[in-house]
This record gives structure tokens, C-alpha cells and sequence, in this order.
């Protein structure tokens, strides 16, 4: 599948991305090659292969969390520039 300019200028569009006119020819050819790389791996057949099988075998191996006090919280509270019943205050984010 191959990109042209103005689908890769639709997807900047889309994503609020200013690019130049050499950008958009060099994103095209990248991304027309993901696109033929992804239409590749679809075409890998894998009625075989079930769907929790793993390359290795191995499972994933978690360590168990562990807690530890700081003590130090007070001054690190008194360092931020704004603070409130022992937490540093921020603006809203969203």
C-alpha cells in the first residue's frame, strides 16, 4: 500500500502536526512501508498457533512489592512551591 502526500498531510492534519513538504514525502514512503510490512504479517498463517503460546516458554516472573518509609517527606513538602495538609499542591491538568 503506498501513502500519498495527502493522506500523510491528513494524518498530520489529524494529529495537530505541522510538516514540511520533504517530511511529508519521507513520511509517506516510511509509513507506506510499515503498511506493506503489517499486510506481510497478516498474511503469516497461524491457524496453528494458539493464542497464549509463548517464543521462550517461560512465564513472567514478578517480585513481590516492598515498602519502605521515606521519612524525609516534610522537608521534600516544604521545597515544593505551593503546599496543603502535607501534600503539594498543583495546578489542574486536565
Amino acid at each position: 500500500m503506498k501513502l500519498t502526500k495527502e493522506q500523510v498531510e491528513h494524518i498530520a492534519d489529524l494529529s495537530r502536526l505541522e510538516i514540511s513538504e520533504e517530511e511529508k514525502a519521507k513520511f509517506a514512503n516510511e509509513l507506506s512501508a510499515i503498511l506493506n510490512y503489517v499486510s506481510e504479517l497478516n498474511q503469516v498463517n497461524t491457524e496453528n498457533v494458539s493464542l497464549n503460546s509463548q517464543a521462550a516458554g517461560s512465564a513472567n516472573k514478578m517480585r513481590e512489592d516492598k515498602t519502605e518509609k521515606f521519612g524525609r517527606e516534610k522537608e521534600l513538602i516544604a521545597m515544593a512551591p505551593e503546599h496543603q495538609g502535607g501534600c503539594v499542591k498543583t495546578k489542574a491538568i486536565l
